[in-house]
Formats: structure tokens, sequence, C-alpha cells
């Protein structure tokens, strides 16, 4: 009498294969590039942000996953130096792909994603792991010792220069891009001292910001971004009758979207909107209030339209991607530079914004101030009197003595109030 050979659910013959690959390194190299490549997935296009879709996701999605899968085929045909160098390089690269998840989960905010996104960080640490185990199993056994501790040493020294090249050319500028376009500020409600309604402001694209109106008392309004971190910046016009709306970046502070600070002019755009429909504004008395990025995106829209009346713009300097070098040191910096922009490109699935020197020019007639500090942040010190040569006729500059990066009214905070009040009075009061 014959006896049946058992059956095993598809799903156990499934867990049994995995586990039968995790006994070898190829294998295991494969499943954690996998469970990296799944989390992308979940956050590209199974569980995408508010407001958006699968299809808002392609570039994002598709071309980290392709890559993904292109390193699983090709990495039992390297050689071991270059197995191990491979499996550093994306366990790093797993690593600041669940950077994002960690942040929020630490938050108290626990998104759709959040496991596969820890999924990804024990992948990652994985892949870190098997490189040296890699590098060990295959070291070189024959000769003599002298001639073997040499090659050993020789091979180490080769190891180090490509493992810095991987670093600073890879790793960083692909890690910190990822790690950019997926993390954000957390909801939170500024307190100004006065009654403010909680609003929505819709933009061209169809999401949802959220943001804070206090109504204005003298006919005149400022959109000041990013909304909730600038709440003393806001007193200080709430004080002097300015209407003022605090607006949310996408994908920040509850709004909907996805990351992308490149697209702030769009945000800009529709909060300068919101105030033209507000009845105690006059449409032709708004201004823009930007900090930082957001400075950098508000001359952006300032130079796409006229909706807004006068802009202030503080610690703009170079946009992601983008830095100020020369001599020997370019040789390096520019090409982890382009990568940067290029993954700060499909990670957010947009394009830079053109540089502001070639656009803020536009802004003329009306009129632009520029603050920074120095040495401040990103490039402010050197950019800003670039911008204020480009800018047209009225405009001003203020370098603050002793600030930080958008520091300046904590600086100097009596001059600070005197100069942007007294700019905004003169461009959106006097004679308007």
């Amino acid at each position: 009498m014959e006896t049946a050979a058992p059956q095993y659910p598809a799903s156990k013959a499934f867990l049994s294969r995995i586990g039968a690959s995790l006994r070898t390194e190829t294998g295991l190299v494969r499943v954690a590039l996998g469970l990296v490549a799944l989390h992308v997935a979940d956050d590209s296009f199974f569980q995408p942000a508010p407001g958006t879709s699968a299809g808002d996701h392609l570039a994002s999605g598709l071309v980290p996953i392709a890559i993904l899968a292109a390193v699983a085929f090709v990495y039992p045909l390297l050689r071991a130096g270059l197995r191990a160098a491979t499996a550093m390089t994306f366990g790093a690269l797993g690593v600041a792909v669940a950077i994002p998840s960690v942040y929020y989960l630490t938050k108290g905010i626990a998104s759709g994603d959040t496991v596969t996104g820890l999924l990804a960080l024990a992948a990652g640490a994985g892949l870190l792991l098997s490189g040296p185990v890699t590098l060990w199993r295959h070291r070189r056994r024959g000769g003599s010792r002298r001639r073997r501790y040499l090659l050993r040493a020789l091979t180490a020294l080769a190891g180090v220069v490509l493992a810095f090249l991987l670093v600073w050319v890879v790793v960083f500028p692909v890690g910190f891009s990822y790690i950019y376009t997926h993390t954000g500020r957390t909801p939170v409600t500024p307190e100004l001292g006065v009654p403010a309604e909680k609003v929505t402001v819709t933009t061209s694209d169809s999401l949802d910001l959220v943001a804070w109106y206090v109504p204005s008392e003298n006919g005149a309004a400022v959109v000041v971004y990013p909304g909730a971190t600038r709440v003393d910046e806001a007193r200080t016009l709430i004080r002097h009758g300015y209407g003022v709306l605090l607006l949310e970046p996408r994908g920040q502070g509850g709004s909907e979207g996805d990351v992308v600070r490149w697209a702030g002019d769009l945000d800009l755009l529709a909060g300068a909107a919101f105030l033209q429909s507000r009845p105690d504004v006059d449409p032709g008395r708004i201004g823009g209030f930007g900090f930082s990025i957001g400075g950098e995106q508000l001359l952006e829209a300032g130079a796409q339209s006229e909706a807004f009346a006068a802009v202030v713009s503080e610690g703009a300097g170079e946009r992601v991607g983008e830095v100020d070098v020369s001599g020997p040191e370019r040789l390096l910096t520019e090409p982890a530079m382009a990568v940067m922009t290029g993954a700060v490109t499909v990670f957010s699935n947009h394009g830079p914004p053109p540089p502001i020197v070639d656009r803020i020019g536009l802004i003329a007639p009306r009129p632009v101030f520029l603050i920074y500090a120095d040495p401040g942040m990103g490039g402010e010190s050197t950019r800003q009197p670039k911008y204020h040569a480009a800018a047209g006729e009225p405009k001003a500059i203020w370098k603050v003595p002793g600030a930080g990066h958008t520091g300046g009214l904590d600086a100097a905070p009596a001059e600070y109030e005197r100069r942007v009040v007294g700019f905004f009075d003169e461009s959106l009061l006097d004679g308007s």
C-alpha cells in the first residue's frame, strides 16, 4: 500500500524556500534587497501620502525598484570584493530608506508603511554585516605569510579608497535625498496670543494644506511660509495690524501631499489666492514672508505671479544639489551634487527649480527685501549678494549682525521689527 506524500500549503512552501535562501550568501542578499524594495513599493504605490495616488510616484517607485532588482540579478556574478562593497552600499541605503519610518515612529506617528520601513531597517543592517563576512570568508590563504599579508594590506587600502568614493558619491547623496524627500515636520498648533482660524488652502494640484489665519486690521495680509515654526515673526506683523496666514508646506504639519520642497511655489501661490478671497484683505496688498527653503521658493513664486506685492526672504541660499566650490574640490563635490540633484528629482517626482539668480529680476517693480546671516547656512552668505545684484528695483538687503540661519529676529529684535514692518508698511500701505 502506497502512502500519499504530505501536502504543504503554498505559503509554507514559499517560507521554506525563503529559509533555504537565507542559508546562502546570494539568497540572504536577495531577500534583504527584496525587503527594501517592498518598503519602496509600499510607500510609493500601496500606501501613498494623503492627497496623492500611485500614479504620482512612478519615478520614486519604479526607478529604485528597478535598480534593486538589477543588483539582485548581477550580485552572484561579481567577485567577492565587489559583492561585499555592493552589499554594504545598499545596506547603508536600506537603512537610509527606513529612517523616515523610524523618525515618525519616535514622534508618535505610525503611518501605514511603518512595518515595511522597520523591515527595510533590519534588511539594511543585515546587508551591512554581510559585507565584512564575505570579505573574511574569501580572504587570501595561499602563499607565504609575508606575501599574504602584503596582499591583504593592499586590498584593504584599495577597499578604503573605494568605500570613501561610494559613501561620498552614492551613499550620502542618495541616502540624504531619500530622507530629505520623506521627512518633514509633524503637526503643531502655533500659539499666536490672539484668536486664529484654522483653515484649508487648496493648491492648483488639488492638495489641501493646513494653515492658520489671523484677520487683517489694515487691509493688508502676509503669507508666512513655512508657518507654524515662525510664530514670533507672525506675532510681530499681527501687532501692526497685518493679517497673517501661517501656511504649512505640502507633506508637512498635517498638510496633504508628499514632502516636495521644490514645489513650494505652488503652496505659496495657493496661499496668496486664499488671501485674495478674504473680504478683509485688499487683493493688491498681499505680501510674502519666507524662511530658508521657504524663502527660496517665495522668490520663485514672486517671479511667477504678481499676487505678491512685496516679498521678504530670509536665509535663502543654495538649493539642495548646488554648492559653490572651486579648485580641486570640484572633482569630488560636483559629481556628488549631480547625484544628489538626480536623486531628489527621482524621489520627489519633481524637477529642480530654476536658479534664483535667473528669476529674481522678474519680481520687479514689486519690492524685494533679502535678509541673511553670515556665515549662516546653505551658502546664504555668498548667494545673497548675488541675488541682490540680480534683483530689480526697488530692493533692499540686510546682513544681520550676530544672527544664525533665519535667526534675525532673535539676534536684533528691535531692528528686525523696524526694518521688516517698515518694508511692508511702505510696500503694502503707503500709496497703495
